[in-house]
């Protein structure tokens, strides 16, 4: 048996699972149509997905944690009026969201690309990017991880800022939810008290003059199991741990999504500097002491004042305000 007929029937017994029931291996099989050893050989395969099983002789099989499954048609009726705007696709399994719309994104809709607005979720990405190469871990039904592409007349040098601008998107969204204390930290963060709570990762394609086509890759957090919290050294957070009434991952996403179109457009007709000032109300370091990490391995220390209209940090230092629009920003006592 191949990879990829194990994974497939990986996926049609999670999905027959997802509910958080015990179900029967012998049902599950005469339901898939292969033997009672085939789904014990599958099922002893999941603890890669991050999921764990739980199993009773005589009752048979569930998840530890029941599985909320992305549904398209939930995703479309939560975005109401707004579902035209986007092309909705969910897959189970891949290795990056980003990299497979960028794939189909091309550099123009008549050429065969694919049209502003299409989105992309994974339930589980296997090799999901996160800002300067990190990895972004993400456990079954965890966490919510998709690709949204969103293509500008613009060109690439308009683009300045665009990740402050999707993040200001977010951040209304998970305020929308009922999400507590959520902040960003410059220049894609999207953190809480408890830690980091998402990120976002941006790739463009185009020229220089326009027009131009962008992937916007967001990952939040939902709930971090055990297994996935022990894999990210840094403190982490979900939004479990800051709304009183979790969203389904469907309302999330629709949410996330209609206030993306809002900020993006905004963005399309007069860029970053509208959005600059909400930028600095939801900045974590707002007029703080903090230490930046230059990419050189140098450091620079200074007050936070903010962004500029291109969505660079301004720092004031010893030597006076300095801006800076690539580094990684740690914040002083």
């Amino acid at each position: 048996m191949t990879a990829g007929c194990s994974n497939v029937r990986i996926w049609r017994l999670l999905n027959l699972l997802a509910d958080g029931e015990f179900h029967s291996g012998e049902i599950m099989a005469g339901q898939l149509g292969v033997s009672r050893a085939s789904v014990f050989n599958a099922l002893a395969d999941v603890a890669d997905f991050g999921v764990v099983l739980q199993r009773i002789r005589g009752r048979g099989y569930r998840l530890a944690r029941p599985w909320q499954q992305l549904e398209r048609s939930e995703i479309l009726r939560g975005l109401g009026r707004d579902a035209g705007q986007f092309d909705i696709e969910i897959l189970p399994q891949a290795a990056s969201s980003n990299t497979l719309l960028l794939q189909r994104a091309g550099l123009a809709v008549a050429n065969g690309g694919a049209p502003s607005g299409s989105v992309l979720a994974v339930e589980l990405q296997t090799a999901g990017r996160g800002r300067m190469g990190r990895t972004w871990h993400s456990g079954l039904g965890s966490s919510l991880t998709f690709s949204l592409l969103w293509r500008f007349d613009c060109g690439l040098n308009a683009l300045s800022g665009l990740s402050l601008a999707v993040g200001v998107a977010i951040v209304r969204a998970l305020n929308k939810l009922g999400a507590q204390g959520v902040h960003l930290k410059w220049p894609n963060d999207i953190l809480t008290p408890h830690g980091k709570l998402g990120g976002v990762l941006i790739e463009a394609q185009g020229d220089m003059l326009g027009p131009s086509a962008v992937v916007i890759g967001i990952g939040l957090n939902c709930a971090l199991p055990t297994g996935l919290a022990h894999q990210i050294d840094q403190p982490a957070s979900a939004l479990d741990q800051v709304c009183a009434a979790l969203p389904t991952r469907n309302q999330l996403l629709a949410v996330v999504l209609q206030e993306l179109a809002m900020v993006l457009k905004q963005f399309g007709q007069g860029g970053f500097s509208a959005l600059r000032n909400e930028w600095e109300r939801y900045h974590v370091h707002q007029n703080r002491l903090v230490q930046l990490y230059m990419p050189d391995d140098s450091t620079v220390s200074g007050v936070t004042r903010g962004v500029n209209d291109n969505g660079e940090l301004c720092l004031e230092t010893a030597q006076g305000k300095r801006y800076f629009n690539s580094g990684e920003v740690r914040g002083r006592r």
